[in-house]
């Protein structure tokens, strides 16, 4: 059986409700070796995480490593970068071979982002269930 390759981080449970666990990340920047992060706020961030509830027993506080698959990663990549990039340059390319000016047709370009946004923002929920997460006790 082929194992999948996965993207594991730790992370904190700071809340557990009705089926849902969430698991706040602490990801470190490549300055955290920096000598005047103390006095900079972007040392580190906060991600917070949403995981459905796999039946094992929880607490607030705990440690856990928060688990996604690789492939995960890449769809996301795909649909929040690279897919959008391409819907601005095809836009470019036809609103050019239409003798708009650069300026309208770089404004159309952009505004076909809405459209995309939008759409990604009405199937939240199917993508939601699809982009889950997974915890285990360390």
């Amino acid at each position: 059986m082929k194992q999948t390759s996965t993207i594991e981080h730790k992370g904190t449970i700071t809340d557990i409700t009705q089926g849902k666990i969430i698991v706040e990340l602490n990801v470190l920047s490549a300055c955290a070796n920096c000598h005047s992060k103390s006095l900079c706020s972007l040392d580190s961030a906060q991600k917070i995480i949403e995981v459905f509830d796999n039946g094992f027993s929880y607490k607030i506080g705990e440690t856990v490593n928060v688990i996604m698959r690789q492939s995960l990663g890449k769809k996301a990549l795909f649909l929040g970068y690279i897919l959008p990039f391409f819907i601005i340059l095809i836009a470019l390319i036809i609103c050019t071979n239409l003798d708009l000016s650069e300026g309208l047709a770089g404004l159309i370009s952009l505004a076909t982002l809405i459209p995309y946004y939008a759409s990604l923002y009405l199937f939240k929920n199917k993508l939601k269930k699809e982009f889950n997460f997974s915890i285990e006790k360390i």
